[in-house]
């Protein structure tokens, strides 16, 4: 077993990705277990075949990255791995359907118009007003102030949009829609 603690953590971002690929391909070779300890989330998710989440000195999650990533078993884990819409209270029941604590990613929500048509029964939507816009390179992050209270993260990849173009989303009215199997429940 070898044991790396925060490995990568003063490199810069080049480097540091150039570096997980090297320590990936070195513990394929050699095949021995790597116990890998970081606060960086993303590089967890990124050099794991399994994570465990400490809350507290406690194990709060064991699984795959993908399974701590898309099936969070606490509301902690959820906010703690990645960004996080945390649904509770009345949100849930409004946007849900019912009570509990819904955890939706980001990344799952589609910003659309305002006006685009909301017809999909599979699907969840919600309107309201751009509050923020946070442009981020390959990314940009919407923070939507919900008509009916509360406020929800989405992610959108720039595929066709510049810096300029994401900024003009402040203060516009938009539609957020996202499958219903993404809000995903969490254990009270």
């Amino acid at each position: 077993v070898l044991l790396l603690d925060e490995p990568l953590g003063a490199l810069d971002l080049k480097l540091r990705e150039q570096m997980q690929g090297e320590l990936k391909a070195l513990q394929r070779e050699v095949g021995i277990t790597f116990v890998f300890v970081t606060h960086d989330q993303e590089e967890a998710l990124t050099m794991s075949d399994r994570i465990a989440v400490f809350d507290r000195g406690r194990i709060a999650q064991v699984g795959t990255p993908a399974e701590i990533h898309e099936r969070p078993a606490t509301p902690f884990v959820a906010s703690f791995v990645g960004t996080s819409n945390l649904l509770d209270g009345e949100a849930a029941r409004r946007l849900v359907g019912g009570p509990g604590t819904y955890n939706i990613r980001p990344e799952k929500i589609r910003v659309l118009k305002e006006s685009a048509a909301a017809d999909e029964p599979e699907h969840t939507t919600a309107t309201g007003l751009v509050a923020d816009v946070v442009y981020l390179g390959d990314t940009t992050r919407l923070l939507v102030d919900l008509d009916g209270g509360g406020r929800l993260t989405a992610v959108q990849q720039n595929l066709e949009t510049s810096a300029e173009d994401v900024a003009a989303y402040r203060g516009t009215r938009v539609r957020l829609q996202w499958h219903r199997r993404h809000a995903v429940r969490l254990p009270s």
